[in-house]
């Protein structure tokens, strides 16, 4: 067997294996049934996001009265990025709820959280490496300073 074949049973073997299998399934099965929305961590979920829509119209009210431009700068992706993330959100909420198949994948919330904290690790390593303040510089101006010997720099 050459290396490439070597490499194509293992991947088939361990891709088939049945903990793998089973792995798959519990990720990527298109329709797992058990939610309702009744249950309380929906309708927890659902407030949430939607609490999380209303937080993006006050961040975009909110950035109108900013007097700070760099901050209303790094801020301007905020409202609309937290808006489509909920939106996203109450989607596969409502999908998941109602069984519509393929749009029900436990792996379609690993994406969505995924890219949620990505999106929030950027945003703040962004503002902690932009957001600063100028400071004034200072000159002490010290009267001994025209007593004192000077160095003479060749």
């Amino acid at each position: 067997m050459t290396e490439g074949t070597s490499f194509l049973t293992l991947s088939a073997l361990i891709l088939y294996s049945p903990h793998m299998k089973q792995f798959l399934v519990y990720w990527i099965w298109p329709n797992p049934a058990g939610w309702n929305y009744g249950d309380p961590k929906i309708k927890a979920a659902i407030i949430l996001f939607l609490v999380m829509i209303v937080l993006s119209f006050m961040i975009r009210f909110w950035r109108t009265r900013l007097k700070n431009p760099v901050t209303r700068n790094l801020s301007a992706s905020w409202s609309r990025s937290l808006f489509w993330f909920a939106v996203v959100a109450l989607f596969l909420i409502v999908s998941r709820v109602e069984e519509i198949q393929f749009l029900a994948m436990r792996l379609l919330w690993i994406f969505w959280f995924v890219s949620f904290f990505l999106y929030l690790f950027f945003q703040l390593l962004q503002f902690r490496r932009r957001h600063y303040t100028v400071l004034k510089r200072v000159q002490v101006v010290d009267e001994r300073e025209k007593y004192l010997p000077r160095r003479n720099h060749y």
